[in-house]
């Protein structure tokens, strides 16, 4: 597979890097108007072809990924728009809330357009993607869409109005998840590790509970049956949590970019 990114910041360069290490693909090009930014891709990966020209980055491309900020979809659009070919092609957007209405509508025409929101630790190859198709798009392109991002990561491929709550959960997500762990590491300190100490543990653990879950298939609950006894230290602990409003914060948390 042929793919062209147009967009090399935090999100496009995730999955540069992800894709470049995955080694399956026949060609990465890559289109961004940073040209410091090109040379150290390509100096990391010399097989990448890059370019400042994103007309001349989408020719002969199976698939073209655009991962701009939402505000800039438009100006990339305006300069590839006549250069790709919809029923050929495989357009998607990475870009938050540019769906692929809104692509049909850049367009002025149906095509194979795919809105896919994956998240930053697809250099990695543990992004969280949500893949939905548009409504001309056929089964074959959500195939070949979701086996490009299954290199980065689990996918998932839901109706295209579920893609914002998937983006607050996985993607959003990260950050809440990222400040779980700063909250653990502080109270490890306060308990007398050094910083480094307390960032193990809380990774370890927190690599650990996802582990158990993934290889027993159990619902949090269960696991967290067997390590809470009967008056013992969890049990006091998980109840500060609910005191504290835990839960009610985690699920506020997620909603509140759907208002």
């Amino acid at each position: 597979m042929k793919i062209t990114v147009i967009g090399a910041g935090n999100m496009g360069g995730a999955l540069i890097h992800g894709w470049a290490k995955s080694g399956k693909l026949e060609q990465i090009t890559v289109a961004d108007k940073n040209e410091k930014l090109l040379s150290e891709f390509k100096a990391k990966y010399p097989s990448l072809v890059t370019t400042t020209d994103n007309r001349e980055a989408v020719k002969g491309a199976d698939v073209v990924v655009m991962v701009v900020k939402p505000w800039l979809m438009p100006v990339v659009i305006q300069e590839i728009k006549d250069a790709v070919d919809t029923e050929r092609q495989v357009l998607v957007s990475d870009a938050a809330n540019f769906t692929t209405e809104k692509l049909v509508e850049a367009f002025g025409r149906n095509g194979q357009f795919c809105y896919v929101i994956p998240n930053i630790a697809a250099e990695y190859g543990a992004s969280m993607s949500f893949i939905a198709k548009g409504e001309s798009a056929t089964e074959e392109t959500l195939s070949k869409v979701k086996s490009l991002y299954d290199l980065v990561g689990d996918t998932l491929a839901v109706a295209e109005n579920l893609v914002a709550a998937g983006m607050m959960m996985a993607s959003c997500g990260i950050a809440y998840v990222m400040r779980y762990v700063r909250a653990q590491m502080q109270a490890g300190c306060e308990m007398g590790f050094y910083p480094q100490q307390a960032k193990q543990i809380a990774l370890q653990t927190m690599q650990g509970a996802v582990s158990l879950l993934k290889e027993t298939g159990w619902h949090p609950e269960e696991a967290i049956d067997k390590v809470t006894t009967p008056g013992g230290v969890t049990i006091k602990g998980l109840n500060e949590l609910d005191h504290a409003g835990f839960t009610s914060a985690v699920i506020r948390s997620l909603k509140a970019g759907l208002k």
